[in-house]
């Protein structure tokens, strides 16, 4: 599990040290660095399995960065930038320097590759390590299908192989994850089994449904159904469900397969969703975190938010002591710690004061009416 993150002359980062903790919570302005941060994990991640020097700056597992000039801060004095991680205690550490060619334009900084601790998480496989970009796929008729084996097949990057994951665990052509864990179990479903808990909590967090998967034989694609009780028992194609439960059920899917010391991150988990689907959705990525599980959310909503501190407060399923959260001004970036009570050490301006703002505007044009 990452314990502490360290950022040099990388994008909007002159140098920025961060806190890490089973379930960091990354929110504030747009263009703040919360991406930022997401990235420089991913391309550690790319770092530690790319041959040679060459580390390449877009891949299909989610690094989108363009060119090398595009990641080098503006004000750096030198050619290089810098990532470096610490585990818990400091008992694992690994950094890397990285450089840039010659041609400002190439797709790829030049690095000694180094292996990166396993304690740290970065290198798992398949459903061990997932990222779900904000560019999640919405309602399609048929999702892609992956060709690699059935135990190392996450979700994606955009939840296209969601699909298949939870057909695979159906048809019990996986050995690894067949089960979700008694700790993630929807306590009004008993059954192990990962679609009848998958349909348990996207019923809580979106809307009541039943959920279908499918391998389509001889076209490389599979299905996803949905049956809405309040309906009768028709399944429903996802167009006609709508984009809250396609934006969430990769979510689900992907945090209910995790085990201890896996790593997820999840950009704008709030998509699409009603504030009460947010907020207990940000619940659920909470317990996930108390789980053993390192959670690492880019978000903009205060539902989220509020949700994971529930989770501290009410549920216990989370210690105050493992959750963070880091909002990022436009030249600041400021950790926020939690209370045993789901209370916030501080609230600086512009973090989650829109509602209030907007409020008092409106009580001073009701008076001046």
């Amino acid at each position: 599990m990452i314990d502490s993150l360290e950022i040099k002359n990388f994008k909007c980062f002159r140098s920025a040290s961060f806190v890490m903790r089973p379930l960091t919570v990354l929110t504030g302005v747009n263009g703040g660095g919360k991406s930022t941060l997401i990235q420089s994990l991913l391309l550690a991640r790319t770092t530690a399995s790319s041959p040679g020097q060459a580390v390449p700056l877009n891949t299909p597992s989610g690094l989108t960065l363009g060119e090398a000039r595009d990641v080098l801060h503006w004000d750096a004095s030198e050619l290089t930038l810098e990532v470096g991680l610490r585990g818990r205690d400091g008992a694992d550490a690994w950094s890397c320097e990285f450089n840039l060619p010659q041609d400002e334009h190439a797709l790829y900084l030049q690095a000694e590759r180094t292996e990166l601790p396993a304690s740290l998480g970065l290198d798992r496989q398949g459903p061990g390590f997932t990222y779900l970009c904000a560019e999640r796929l919405g309602p399609r008729d048929t999702l892609s299908v992956s060709a690699d084996e059935p135990d190392r097949i996450g979700v994606g990057i955009q939840g296209e192989f969601t699909a298949q994951v939870l057909a695979l665990r159906e048809t019990r052509a996986v050995k690894t994850r067949s089960e979700v864990r008694p700790e993630l179990r929807h306590p009004d479903v008993d059954s192990p089994q990962p679609r009848l808990q998958s349909e348990a909590w996207a019923s809580d967090i979106v809307r009541p449904i039943r959920i279908t998967a499918q391998l389509a034989v001889g076209i490389m694609a599979s299905t996803v159904r949905f049956m809405e009780l309040a309906h009768g028992a028709e399944q429903v194609r996802p167009a006609n469900t709508g984009f809250g439960v396609s934006y969430a059920l990769p979510i689900i899917v992907a945090g209910l397969l995790t085990e201890p010391g896996d790593l997820l991150l999840v950009e704008n988990p709030e998509a699409h969703l009603h504030p009460a689907g947010q907020s207990k959705l940000g619940r659920f990525l909470a317990r996930v975190a108390g789980s053993g599980v390192q959670v690492i959310l880019e978000t903009h909503s205060d539902h989220v938010l509020n949700g994971a501190r529930l989770a501290v407060a009410q549920d216990h399923s989370l210690t105050a002591a493992d959750m963070i959260v880091h909002y990022f001004d436009h030249d600041r970036t400021v950790p926020i710690q939690t209370d045993p009570r789901g209370e916030l050490s501080h609230w600086p301006a512009g973090f989650f004061d829109q509602i209030e703002s907007d409020l008092g505007r409106l009580a001073r044009a009701r008076r001046a009416r």
